[in-house]
């Protein structure tokens, strides 16, 4: 059990197919103080999506509105369409003693960082084992057309080369042991992030006894 922390910012990116949304989801549901930051969408909403839950969906307007407003901490526009986060949401999160897990790309991560003092992100960017095993991937969910997949190895070459940028850089070559890493990372942030009211205090009754 963790001393109390200050809560923090993690960013989370890769190309697509890379396996970014399946980690996303199992850091989310294997540890209660994390909050997933849902963005706000153009793009049409599928079938099994679920709105506020996936997604905001929204029209142009109102993304355009929004973002006049200064409602979004990051915005970015991908494969034709917006997507940005809420700000008010994160604050919400914030406020509660929440980390906010992102689930963006490099445009959107570069954004929360310029908002954001350092010391309350972590940003882990993950690569696939090869560009060949991505692109194997992505023709493997038999869904898209071949100039989509064209588009997403594109953007997917584009996205790698901004690795850089994130403090940690990991090969997704498992998946478990990538999920093992991320906890580690997170787990560390905590563990920096400690309260030192908190640590004063146990301090104080360790000298005590």
């Amino acid at each position: 059990m963790f001393i109390n922390h200050h809560p923090f910012l993690i960013i989370i990116s890769s190309p697509s197919g890379a396996g970014k949304s399946t980690l996303c989801r199992m850091t989310i549901q294997n540890d209660p103080l994390i909050r997933l930051s849902v963005s706000a969408t153009t793009r049409k909403q599928r079938p099994q999506e679920v709105h506020g839950q996936h997604y905001f969906f929204t029209n142009t307007d109102e993304f355009v509105t929004m973002k006049k407003n200064d409602e979004f901490l990051e915005h970015a526009e991908v494969f034709d369409y917006n997507y940005g986060t809420p700000r008010k949401m994160v604050d919400s999160e914030l406020k509660n003693g929440h980390c906010v897990l992102f689930d963006i790309d490099w445009q959107g991560a570069r954004q929360i960082k310029e908002r954001f003092d350092k010391d309350s992100v972590v940003s882990i960017f993950i690569l696939p084992p090869s560009i060949q095993e991505l692109e194997r991937r992505l023709r493997s969910r038999a869904q898209d057309p071949e100039e989509i997949v064209q588009s997403r190895m594109k953007k997917a070459r584009d996205e790698i080369s901004h690795y850089d940028e994130y403090d940690f850089i990991l090969v997704n070559d498992d998946l478990n042991s990538t999920y093992q890493k991320i906890r580690s990372i997170i787990e560390a942030k905590r563990v920096a992030r400690q309260s030192k009211d908190d640590l004063s205090k146990l301090v104080a009754e360790q000298l005590k006894s």
